[in-house]
């Protein structure tokens, strides 16, 4: 089985070869959690056949090594392209070194660089440590010929008191090696049109792929907006107000405003979409069942 699904591409490859891309995104088990479960999960959403699939990082070591081992399923036994993400804040410049060729090793050839959260205590890393994703960049870029993805944020950064301080090191970062970028999630687009209106006059050109979270609980949009302070339309609180205490309402409702997101960023010119599945097979298969017309494999 191993490659024989899909071409195993760099993910500027992908972008430039479809009008428009459908990726999933999927998080190892934390600490002390079962593996079985999110590889269960990794299958069945490899089994809609993704442009391509992210894995996220577990933060200082606790489950990185489990983010190369997903990544490498799905890559090199799934048959469809992975992108392994990789921090750099809560490691040590010999511990990102370390998961480098271990990525390497496994025929990983994109990679999602990210900062990182600062750890909880405010203690970082005993040892030389990058302190900005665009010095994490440069690292990666000089180790070999991998594509490189970094974050961006259409409200702009929690830590950042101003979009165009933010938009300033946005740009320093993509000067660093990034291809593409993956926003952050947002509920009205017109906040991610105003964003990328932003950073093309700023002279940001690479693709950008908008993240789009389905909210299938009404919890999950408490954490949500206490993480990243994201901005909630109107009609989007409604929904929640109305269906987020009945689950199997809430989760339809939150497919249907997933999906509709999605239709008008299509419609204007959007070409790539990330869909944040919280490990949610079913959900992302909903979502792309909706969209069957609209992302179809020659689209």
């Amino acid at each position: 089985m191993k490659g024989e699904l899909l071409e195993i591409m760099k993910i500027t490859d992908i972008l430039n070869s479809k009008k428009v891309t459908l990726s999933y995104e999927v998080f190892p088990p934390k600490a002390g959690t079962p593996f079985e479960p999110v590889i269960n999960a990794v299958d069945k959403l490899c089994s809609d056949k993704p442009d391509f699939m992210s894995v996220t990082y577990g933060a200082g070591g606790g489950t990185s090594s489990n983010t190369v081992k997903i990544a490498s399923h799905v890559q090199n036994d799934l048959g469809v392209t992975a992108l392994a993400h990789l921090t750099c804040l809560s490691s040590t410049r010999e511990q990102v070194s370390s998961v480098i060729d271990e990525m390497k090793a496994n025929g990983i050839e994109n990679i999602l660089a990210l900062r990182g959260d600062i750890p909880k205590d405010g203690n970082l890393p005993v040892g030389e440590h990058y302190t900005y994703a665009y010095e994490l960049v440069k690292e990666i870029k000089s180790r070999g010929d991998f594509c490189i993805g970094g974050a961006c944020y259409p409200e702009g950064h929690t830590e950042c008191a101003h979009q165009d301080e933010d938009i300033k090191n946005l740009k320093l970062k993509v000067d660093s090696g990034v291809d593409f970028l993956t926003t952050q999630m947002f509920f009205d687009n017109n906040v991610l049109y105003n964003f990328l209106y932003k950073i093309r006059e700023q002279g940001i050109t690479v693709p950008v792929i908008a993240g789009i979270m389905p909210v299938t609980n009404g919890k999950q949009i408490e954490r949500i907006c206490q993480l990243s302070g994201t901005y909630l339309p109107t009609r989007f609180k409604a929904i929640v107000d109305k269906f987020g205490d009945n689950p199997e309402a809430m989760k339809q409702a939150g497919i249907a405003y997933a999906t509709e997101q999605i239709i008008d960023l299509v419609a204007n010119g959007v070409k790539g979409i990330h869909i944040y599945t919280m490990n949610k097979p079913d959900i992302a298969d909903s979502i792309k069942r909706n969209l069957s017309y609209i992302i179809g494999d020659n689209q």
